[in-house]
């Protein structure tokens, strides 16, 4: 991290800069993920606390992002998609945002115990710091394997979710965290692919920096082929059922397709029609996350009715 003194804030900031602060797009990932764990959890919730359940929750991934960009605005000055957040682009000040952080990690973990368990909250205080300090300060910038071990921190909100209603964890919340976790690695790695000399110009040894795109295409599909099996084995258990199963195997056919078609092709045949395989391989990798959760959803509403299950 760079003299922090750089990033003085303008005092010209908006409500949306510290909007942006807490990453809403991430957040928006987490807030469905552990509703899903929430909800598809074998325990009936009071509609009050599974609404401050996934309240908190989301504050204590906002807390994550605005951690995360008060320590990397150096490295978000140099890569082009992120060079217009509100602390390297000068709007806030990098205290305000490692301030806001801190406190709203506190409210969330303090008041996510008090809404539903002390282990949520454990999990919830566990992921804040994992994602903050292990995978930003740490691992970030330390090496390629960042983005494998640094997924773990998006892997935990189902597995969140599940413990708010359940106060264990079981091996459903497991395979949901694993689904994400195993995810994460090829759907950065496709946009490492794309976004070409960015995390290079940033000095983050992303794979297709240390090792090259060849060997990042290799990890795509090696990664994608272990996903398969996690993704459609959680069909066989108490959250899954045949609509679950037929999802997964549709989503997952498509999806190892994708990655042998990144795996067969080199930088030429990518530089020639824009890397349009691997953005779409980018793109098809947000619906195969958004789908799989849905077709849990779908499985809960149907046990519900008594028309689910196996």
């Amino acid at each position: 991290m760079t003299d922090l003194s750089s990033y003085e804030g303008t005092g010209e900031a908006q409500f949306g800069d510290y909007v942006a602060l807490l990453k809403p797009r991430v957040m928006s990932l987490v807030v469905f993920t552990a509703l899903v764990g929430l909800l598809v959890a074998p325990v009936h919730v009071h509609p009050v606390v599974a609404l401050a359940s996934i309240l908190f929750i989301a504050l204590g991934a906002g807390a994550s992002g605005a951690l995360n960009m008060w320590w990397d605005a150096d490295i978000d000055q140099k890569m082009r998609r992120t060079r217009s957040r509100p602390i390297p682009a000068g709007r806030v000040a990098p205290g305000e945002a490692l301030g806001l952080g801190l406190a709203l990690s506190g409210i969330a973990v303090v008041m996510l115990g008090l809404a539903a368990n002390l282990l949520a909250a454990g999990l919830l205080a566990f992921t804040i710091f994992f994602y903050a300090v292990v995978y930003s300060m740490w691992l970030k910038r330390l090496t390629p394997q960042n983005i494998v071990i640094g997924g773990a921190a998006g892997a935990f909100p189902p597995m969140i979710g599940w413990v708010c209603a359940t106060g264990s964890v079981s091996v459903e919340a497991v395979l949901m965290f694993l689904i994400i976790f195993m995810w994460t690695p090829p759907h950065f790695w496709a946009l490492a692919l794309f976004l070409k000399g960015d995390y290079h110009n940033a000095g983050v040894p992303m794979l297709t920096v240390t090792h090259g795109r060849k060997a990042t295409r290799a990890h795509i599909l090696a990664y994608t082929l272990a996903l398969a099996p996690v993704a459609v084995g959680a069909a066989f258990t108490s959250i899954g059922g045949p609509v679950y199963l037929a999802v997964a195997l549709a989503l997952n056919g498509w999806f190892i397709l994708g990655a042998v078609r990144i795996w067969r092709r080199d930088e030429a045949m990518a530089e020639a029609d824009s890397y349009a395989v691997e953005k779409a391989f980018f793109r098809f990798s947000l619906y195969y996350m958004f789908l799989h959760f849905v077709a849990f959803l779908v499985e809960a509403a149907l046990k519900t009715q008594g028309l689910g299950g196996w």
